[in-house]
């Protein structure tokens, strides 16, 4: 629930900086972390189960 949580406040603020033109290059990046342990954690878990 949390992974959801941070994806979704990522996603907003990635948003945001598109249209005010603000944070720069650094939500670009976290957005693309947060991607990276979204399908990480899909995987890893359709494996356990």
């Amino acid at each position: 629930m949390m992974l959801w949580t941070l994806i979704g406040l990522l996603v907003l603020f990635w948003v945001l900086g598109l249209i005010f033109h603000i944070g720069g290059g650094l939500i670009h990046i976290l957005l693309v972390i947060a991607l990276i342990v979204f399908i990480v954690r899909l995987f890893t878990g359709t494996a356990r189960s």
